[in-house]
């Protein structure tokens, strides 16, 4: 039996439904995408890491690592691609894990579900799984990259000042004396009274 990060299938099984709320096949996938990872990348370094998309993988990586949107070690780029990667944050040397759809004829079921080839009410989940647990990484590929790394990223946290509007914090460095809300520069909500 493979192992994902030294979990058993069955315990990660339960760590992503208590994360995620459903064991979805994208999560078991991007799990041994992180797996693979650890085991390709140095011991001892510190790792940042870009996701390529927003579904499923981010939360493989979180429940995994201690990279997180949260403490700012995830990045999520929406590209779409069914990608991560792990780099060194101060050298930007790394590797990019992505499923890779060439090795994808060994694994029909997995096949039909990430190309959707077959509609989801029709799919076997249980055949679904067992064919990830079986396929493990061998569905996925490596590449050395090097990722740029903007001067500013290596700077910690900064000023922050006070909205003359709403008087909330924001970062000082956006040079204006109103956060985005209140110059109107984002509008995610309207306030109901």
């Amino acid at each position: 039996m493979s192992k994902i990060c030294g979990l058993t299938f069955d315990e990660y099984k339960q760590k992503v439904v208590d994360f995620h709320g459903t064991a979805a096949p994208g999560l078991f996938i991007g799990g041994y995408m992180v797996d693979l990872a650890v085991k390709e990348l140095p011991k001892g370094e510190f790792y940042d890491v870009i996701c390529e998309s927003v579904k499923c993988l981010p939360d493989a990586i979180q429940i995994l690592t201690p990279c997180s949107i949260g403490n700012g070690w995830l990045k999520i780029e929406k590209i779409g691609r069914f990608a991560m990667t792990f780099y060194n944050k101060y050298t930007g040397e790394g590797i990019r894990l992505y499923l890779d759809t060439d090795k994808l004829d060994k694994y029909p079921p997995i096949k039909e579900w990430f190309l959707k080839l077959t509609p989801k009410d029709q799919q076997d989940s249980e055949k679904l799984f067992a064919s990830i647990e079986k396929a493990g990484s061998k569905i996925i590929s490596v590449q050395k990259v090097k990722v740029s790394i903007p001067e500013q990223k290596k700077k910690k946290g900064g000023k922050v000042t006070l909205c003359s509007v709403c008087n909330e914090s924001y970062p000082a460095k956006e040079g204006s004396d109103k956060c985005k809300v209140c110059s109107g520069e984002v509008k995610y909500y309207s306030e109901v009274k």
